[in-house]
């Protein structure tokens, strides 16, 4: 590897390397034939596109039949989605959505008739305000058939007939024209993240992922003592790219040893966790995806201080 890092690692004196040693530590791992590991059905969390047939508002063509009355919003809350960022939910956990169709200004709904059935208009009646939710942005809109329908910022909000579950977001632009809603009423959406980061997954804890919110593996087959190596190459590469090099200032809640960049015998620059390399899964198709866990037995998710996730000891 020709890198500043490693020459120096070559030439230093017996203290040097025990410093070294001290900077990545001396957990490693065997080098060997690669595993690439086949592809993981990639999660579908906040990716439908798919309206429903030929209705175009996402519900199925059978039982347009009105439907029973929306129960009260409740107590409005603030979801944290690893998908879509700070999401609005109502005081059963379920999301709540804005339509591209309508308007805020003045609020006035255009969904009706099957699109009400497939989308229940949220009550006004019963909807509160609870933390994160700011009060004054609460509303309502008559709606055509004189009901009144709650508004978050203008917005008039709704369910989805096929969310069954609290957090579940299956409504996530569907049609192009469907989006959950932020607590202000605008579009859902992923702060910028650092080039390096923490997110608590909830099977696996605290774990590292990148700029864009995907989570970052290690391949147990690299080594990280007493030069950085991967054992990733070729169509393995193509399945689990590479992290790009990130300034240790543009990271946050990752630890600050060992973490640095490295040049590849290919010629790709590589991020490495407490010395350890560090990729992404071409199977993981959105944020919060973890489909990469354990493919192999050699892949795992990285802990903030570079361990492997769930690695057997």
């Amino acid at each position: 590897m020709k890198t500043s890092w490693r020459s120096a690692s070559l030439v230093a004196s017996a203290a040097a390397v025990l410093a070294l040693t001290t900077a990545c530590g001396q957990e490693n791992a065997s080098t060997g034939t690669q595993n690439v590991g086949a592809t993981s059905a990639a999660g579908g969390y906040g990716t439908s596109t798919t309206a429903g047939a030929g209705n175009g508002y996402g519900a199925d063509s059978k039982d347009q039949s009105a439907a029973a009355k929306p129960a009260a919003a409740g107590n409005l809350t603030v979801t944290e989605s690893a998908k879509l960022g700070k999401v609005l939910t109502d005081g059963a956990g379920f999301t709540l959505y804005r339509f591209d169709k309508d308007t805020a200004e003045p609020p006035k709904s255009s969904c009706d008739g099957a699109c009400a059935t497939a989308w229940p208009p949220v009550p006004a009646e019963g909807a509160e305000a609870a933390t994160g939710v700011d009060k004054a942005l609460l509303g309502e809109v008559t709606r055509a058939d004189g009901s009144k329908q709650l508004t978050i910022g203008g917005w008039p909000m709704y369910r989805y007939a096929k969310d069954t579950k609290a957090g579940d977001a299956n409504g996530q632009n569907v049609g192009g024209t469907w989006f959950a809603s932020a607590p202000d009423g605008k579009k859902a959406t992923l702060a910028a993240l650092p080039g390096l980061s923490v997110r608590k997954d909830p099977k696996l804890g605290d774990i590292v992922v990148d700029k864009n919110g995907m989570t970052v593996y290690r391949f147990m087959k690299d080594q990280a003592w007493p030069v950085s190596k991967s054992a990733c190459t070729g169509a393995c590469l193509e399945k689990w790219p590479a992290v790009a090099p990130v300034s240790a200032n543009d990271t946050k809640g990752v630890q600050k040893k060992g973490l640095m960049g490295f040049t590849r015998p290919d010629g790709v620059k590589q991020m490495t966790v407490n010395c350890w390399p560090i990729y992404t899964f071409s199977g993981d198709s959105a944020p919060g995806d973890t489909n990469g866990q354990g493919v192999g037995g050699t892949w795992y998710a990285v802990s903030p201080d570079g361990k492997p996730v769930g690695a057997a000891k």
